[in-house]
């Protein structure tokens, strides 16, 4: 892991989708019903590694005592709507097998949230640190000039919109 010891920006061509995933464990001794559900998701990652064409940008996963969050980022919706629903791949089965055997019996929550971001309608910073989120979606930019600021960084400004820190 290389840290950037510099304020950076991260940029990305066009438009792009932000896609929250999580899961939720609620009956801890169901290892049964819940370890089916958090290996689903590395046989899905390494699929959609393998095939850059599906538009999968970046994933990193979040966990915490009895939950996980997967944040992914997707060239578009079209492809993450494409890949959800395809017969031939694993997300599909996987989300078949949930709804069989766990439904909505309360022992496992799951949920999702996606995000159409525009180009340009966003905004990132980051210090000291190695590249992460969209900054490895995308690429990252020293965040001087113009991205100095958030106000610059939304093109909103030209960087000169706060005080010095």
């Amino acid at each position: 892991m290389v840290v950037t010891q510099a304020r950076m920006s991260a940029e990305i061509d066009g438009d792009f989708v932000v896609f929250l995933i999580g899961v939720q464990v609620n009956r801890l001794w169901k290892i049964w019903k819940w370890a089916p559900v958090f290996a689903a998701m590395p046989r899905m990652l390494d699929e959609l590694g393998k095939h850059p064409e599906l538009g999968l940008l970046h994933a990193r996963g979040h966990f915490g005592l009895n939950s996980a969050l997967m944040v992914q980022y997707w060239r578009s919706f079209e492809q993450l709507q494409a890949y959800a629903t395809s017969q031939s791949q694993a997300h599909l089965p996987a989300w078949k097998n949930f709804n069989k055997t766990i439904g909505s019996n309360g022992d496992v929550g799951i949920w999702h949230e996606t995000y159409l971001v525009r180009a340009g309608e966003y905004e990132t910073v980051y210090n000291n640190m190695p590249a992460y989120g969209l900054g490895i979606a995308g690429r990252l930019q020293p965040a001087s000039g113009r991205r100095r600021t958030a106000k610059g960084r939304l093109n909103r400004g030209d960087g000169g919109d706060q005080p010095d820190l």
